[in-house]
């Protein structure tokens, strides 16, 4: 072996320690740090090919979005969020990424991420509304400059839709307490 190949393999097991040592605690299959910066690559992506099509259809972004508007993205990000990440009707979208726990409450489910690498770091995201709620409030911000009447249109089902859950949830706890 060469004294070049030696220095290569010695700066290489340094590397090595110098990135455990830095990420000391973190990884595994517990945390899949690598496939979870993968996806914040992918967000960024995101963002950056939202921002060129922008440009390249010549719109321009808003100078500030109303409060209504606003409001209404946010009901609807909370609910679009919550579907996606805990809805029964959208579990079979989830289940190569999770496994089912059971019942958490009216028409959602308690599921726990599977696998390693990607899989479980998609698992982790599809079952976290918080960490969802990112990723839904990007679409629907990057759709509100293209469409705007589209998007509230759609934001209004998804916000209605969520005052009415609310209805219901205040109905059922009535019923319970009228017992």
């Amino acid at each position: 072996m060469t004294q070049e190949q030696n220095d290569g393999q010695a700066q290489e097991q340094l590397d090595s320690k110098s990135a455990q040592s830095l990420f000391a605690g973190y990884g595994g299959e517990e945390l899949p740090l690598a496939q979870y910066a993968e996806l914040v690559g992918i967000y960024g992506a995101g963002l950056a090919t939202f921002l060129l099509a922008a440009k390249n259809a010549n719109r321009q972004l808003p100078e500030n979005i109303e409060v209504g508007d606003i409001l209404l993205l946010g009901v609807a990000t909370h609910k679009l969020s919550r579907l996606i990440a805990k809805d029964r009707v959208t579990a079979p979208f989830r289940a190569p990424f999770v496994e089912y726990e059971g019942s958490a409450g009216t028409s959602e489910l308690k599921e726990k991420p599977r696998g390693s690498g990607m899989q479980r770091a998609l698992g982790d995201l599809l079952t976290c509304p918080w960490c969802m709620g990112a990723w839904v409030a990007a679409g629907l911000t990057y759709s509100f400059v293209f469409r705007p009447r589209t998007t509230r249109l759609i934001s209004s089902i998804l916000a209605v839709t969520t005052i009415s859950d609310w209805l219901n949830s205040a109905y059922e706890a009535a019923k319970k307490e009228a017992k």
